[in-house]
């Protein structure tokens, strides 16, 4: 019964796995700069193998801030179509050729799918955002702007109604007296 042996643990997050090239960072003199790696893609990470039975990793990054994109630029025999890369802003990129075209748009669509669920689900970043967001409130709350307000309407309340009493008893003073 048993398929291929799964190299990663949590199997059951698995959301695609399968043959890639994936370009080598030094391009070796003599070798191929492209290597086949067994490469997963989980739910939170982007894993690759020396080989579908390897137990450890070559390699293996969150693939949350990445993004995938289609680029016939990274080769330029006829397996060009056949090319993605995985991007992040400020981190290292990856570059794969798929065994197809279809194959290399569906690694891309799995991505690009899986970053949209996450973009969703990440509570982390929100409440990151909210922490921030409390911080300035707070650094408000320090500066002596907001003391004075504070202690403004603290004040307030009593303020109208001495002016009230003040306009009464100044009134019927003068009255009389401009008549």
């Amino acid at each position: 019964l048993e398929e291929i042996p799964r190299p990663v643990q949590d199997s059951g997050n698995i959301l695609k796995q399968g043959y890639l090239e994936k370009r080598s960072r030094e391009p070796s003199f003599f070798g191929s700069e492209w290597h086949k790696r067994w490469c997963v893609l989980t739910k939170r990470n982007f894993l690759y193998y020396a080989n579908e039975r390897s137990k450890q990793p070559k390699g293996s990054f969150p693939i949350e801030r990445y993004q995938a994109r289609l680029d016939s630029q990274l080769r330029k025999d006829s397996r060009k179509k056949c090319c993605f890369q995985l991007l992040c802003p400020g981190k290292r990129s990856y570059e794969f050729t798929a065994p197809s075209p279809a194959e290399a748009q569906d690694w891309v669509e799995q991505i690009q799918f899986l970053l949209k669920d996450l973009s969703s689900l990440t509570i982390p970043c929100e409440e990151e955002e909210e922490e921030e967001e409390e911080e300035e409130l707070s650094k408000d709350r320090d500066s002596s702007d907001s003391m004075d307000n504070s202690q403004n309407s603290t004040l307030n309340p009593e303020e109208p109604e001495l002016e009230g009493d003040d306009i009464y008893e100044v009134l019927p003073g003068k009255l009389p007296n401009s008549q």
